[in-house]
């Protein structure tokens, strides 16, 4: 039954997809936008490799999701993504030690983490903190589980640099294109720096965000179980997954945007993978045709992001399974295997995801408030 909804949904994004590529911008803000992207991404890919980051795409994929219009947005949200990666990852350090001899412990941690991170991406202001916060915890304390072997703190030391690459990477492009570019082609000049964005005040208690965050930690709180069934390697994917398909803001819950988002990442990824599937079998061997192809992977991507037709996630999905499965950690041996297995786990935190919803439904347990404010952006 579920069935039919989904193939009409899917049609009609479709549509909307082709849509939105027929208008492809010759100048103007977001064609710069779109250059931005590609030059921070490219600066992204290089830091990493200088820093020898353990995952290149997930510092490229940070380059591009950090990318604002001006200097000082920009600035505002690396600072919450590397604020709250250090925080997810010096927590799943320093639990690892209590409960990595356990799965059963390894899940109860990942629950809790997960609902506390989750509620307060949902309540305050500075949601993308707190998203990330709950989202490197969740990859930190999985490959700690999956690599007995290798001490905790090099998984999260390699997060933090992988972000931190990736940030660095766009604050520079953003910089030099808002006191360039922006400035004397566009016309375009400073923003706000109000004190009031450090100020963290929160919502309310609320009960669809308890919910919906009971919902997320519990699918989390799976993961060990799948990772006996599956023997998946990369399950930090699956937790990525829960963990930003969830962070919707509380006034998109009642219209069911958590079943949108998931339709959006699924079709996004395919999008992405199948494109980058095409990119390493036409050049696997060539180091230079792999970058160009991520540029036009970061424009197209970029270029659904910023339509008008309400598949901005597709856009950002495309993006992410391209850099997932096509940027490889070393050009001495590209694989498609490894890309792969990768998106394997952003579908099997799809699989563990949905059926949690369908048995604890928000709207069934609780009356629907969308009453509050939406905070910082904390979509991914």
């Amino acid at each position: 039954m579920r069935l039919v909804p989904f193939v009409t949904d899917l049609g009609d994004l479709t549509g909307r997809v082709v849509q939105d590529l027929r208008a492809w911008p010759v100048r103007g803000s977001r064609l710069v936008d779109e250059m931005e992207c590609v030059l921070s991404v490219l600066l992204a890919i290089a830091f990493a490799h200088a820093l020898e980051a353990r995952h290149v795409g997930w510092a490229a994929f940070s380059g591009y999701m950090v990318m604002r219009s001006h200097i000082w947005r920009s600035f505002k949200r690396g600072s919450l993504r590397v604020i709250g990666t250090a925080a997810g990852a010096a927590a799943a350090w320093y639990l690892a030690a209590h409960v990595l001899d356990s799965l059963w412990q390894t899940g109860v941690a990942l629950l809790l983490v997960t609902f506390v991170t989750l509620y307060f991406t949902m309540v305050s202001p500075r949601g993308y903190a707190w998203l990330f916060t709950g989202l490197t915890f969740g990859m930190v304390l999985i490959d700690g589980m999956q690599h007995p072997d290798e001490a905790v703190q090099v998984f999260a030391w390699a997060r933090f640099v992988e972000v931190t690459a990736g940030t660095a990477a766009c604050l520079i492009v953003s910089a030099l294109s808002t006191l360039t570019v922006r400035r004397y082609l566009l016309g375009e000049h400073g923003v706000s720096m109000a004190y009031e964005w450090w100020v963290d005040r929160l919502l309310p208690w609320n009960q669809v965000a308890f919910v919906h965050a009971c919902q997320g930690a519990i699918a989390m709180a799976l993961i060990p179980l799948a990772w006996l069934w599956s023997g998946l390697d990369s399950l930090n994917q699956s937790s990525v997954t829960i963990m930003v398909v969830m962070a919707i803001p509380l006034a998109s819950v009642a219209d069911n945007r958590t079943r949108t988002k998931l339709i959006h990442r699924f079709v996004g990824c395919m999008m992405g993978a199948l494109f980058a599937t095409v990119v390493l079998l036409i050049g696997r061997q060539s180091p230079t045709f792999i970058l160009f192809a991520t540029a036009v992977a970061v424009v197209i991507g970029r270029h659904i992001e910023n339509g008008k037709h309400g598949i901005d996630y597709v856009g950002t999905q495309f993006v992410l399974a391209f850099l997932v499965v096509s940027v490889p950690d070393t050009y001495e041996a590209l694989h498609l295997s490894v890309g792969f297995e990768r998106l394997a786990g952003v579908l099997l935190g799809i699989l563990l995801l949905e059926p949690v919803r369908m048995l604890l439904p928000v709207r069934r347990v609780c009356a629907v408030d969308p009453g509050g404010r939406k905070g910082e952006e904390s979509s991914e």
